[in-house]
């Protein structure tokens, strides 16, 4: 198996009894950790009107970040699109550069969902998944649909709040080829007007794509020849769809000569299984508030967790995501990621763990970190 960098992916959780401030002063120290352990990379979600998500701008906890560390690299996984335009996108990342030069991924999403009268993308085509497996036995559940979250109030609500009144988003293609323009200093409009950020113009930032299956990001992503990440621990079921579009529509380009891709997992680490599975606990519940359109839920505590009336309903939300989730000691979690890694020819591997107590978090980090080394990875991204 080639070398696998490892990056963490942090949605800044707060745990339940806790509050913004310390999920906050956690993310901070993760990152410092992290960086100690040897990640390569070290994102943060955006998340907005979520109870128990202190992550609502990436660029202002980067900020943060930026200063409490000095070597590991930090992004956005991901800035979404859907609410802003590509000169503010620009901006921001361009102040962040201008102070910690070449330190910064420029992750982008669509948005939280799709604007009105947008209709969902078409089914996956045909992929090498047989009886709910790849071909090495990775677990490819069956589809999940989001349309009743996306039709709900509050993800209405989120994009009224978010967008001016009477706002358009952007076609996304549109936006990310204004974006690059912004970047490189070749925007021009149609008139031949000129428009030069600053800072922004020339910063050092790598861009990805962030996307869930075969659709439109995989597809901008890969005819723009630019990096991209796929989502095994959002939408498991569509991890091959995504891996496989980006790749049809790659084409070379200044940034890269060959297609690169990173994919997420969730994941927690413990000294042996038993453990690992009693620190996972809360994530059936948690993931139960996002998937109900009722808002992320602050991470509750084991014991929280175990006291919840499960219902046949509230399992069949939650069981892909259950069964996709790697918790186990460090051998048995890093045979998982190595598998993920095969089924989807991964060049990086992105790791989001979330337990109650931010000790726990920061060692399954370190544990995962040591048996990867073990293993004779290398840490250092391409």
């Amino acid at each position: 198996m080639p070398d696998i960098p490892l990056g963490v992916l942090d949605l800044v959780p707060i745990p339940s009894g806790s509050d913004a401030s310390e999920a906050l002063r956690n993310s901070i120290d993760l990152a410092r950790q992290a960086e100690r352990f040897g990640y390569a990379r070290y994102w943060v979600a955006e998340h907005h009107l979520n109870p128990g998500v202190a992550g609502t701008s990436p660029a202002v906890v980067l900020a943060l970040t930026a200063s409490a560390t000095s070597t590991i690299r930090l992004g956005s996984g991901a800035v979404q699109l859907g609410h802003r335009t590509a000169l503010s996108t620009v901006e921001e990342f361009g102040l962040l550069d201008a102070l910690h030069p070449g330190r910064f991924d420029l992750g982008l999403g669509r948005s939280g969902g799709r604007p009105p009268g947008e209709k969902a993308a078409p089914p996956p085509t045909a992929t090498r998944v047989v009886d709910g497996r790849a071909p090495n036995g990775l677990l490819i559940p069956p589809r999940f649909s989001f349309e009743h979250v996306l039709r709900s109030p509050r993800l209405a609500l989120q994009r009224e709040l978010l967008l001016l009144p009477n706002a358009e988003s952007q076609d996304y293609a549109e936006q990310i080829d204004d974006l690059l323009a912004l970047l490189a200093g070749t925007y021009r409009t149609p008139e031949g007007v000129e428009a030069h950020v600053v800072p922004g113009e020339g910063a050092d930032v790598e861009v990805w794509i962030l996307g869930s299956s075969g659709g439109q990001s995989a597809e901008v992503a890969g005819a723009r020849g630019l990096r991209f990440a796929a989502n095994y621990h959002v939408s498991p079921a569509t991890v091959l769809d995504a891996v496989e579009g980006y790749r049809a529509f790659f084409q070379p380009s200044e940034f890269l000569d060959k297609p690169h891709v990173s994919v997420s997992a969730d994941v927690v680490v413990a000294e042996d299984d038993a453990t690992a599975r009693e620190l996972a606990a809360g994530y059936g519940p948690w993931v139960r508030s996002i998937r109900t359109a009722e808002g992320a839920i602050a991470f509750p505590m084991p014991q929280e967790a175990r006291a919840h009336a499960w219902t046949d309903e509230d399992r069949a939300l939650v069981q892909d995501r259950l069964d996709t989730q790697f918790a186990g000691s460090p051998g048995r979690v890093a045979d998982q990621l190595e598998q993920l890694q095969e089924a989807t020819d991964a060049d990086e591997l992105l790791i989001t763990t979330i337990t109650h107590d931010h000790v726990d978090r920061v060692r399954s980090y370190e544990l995962l970190a040591e048996e990867w080394r073990r293993r004779g990875h290398s840490f250092q991204s391409s």
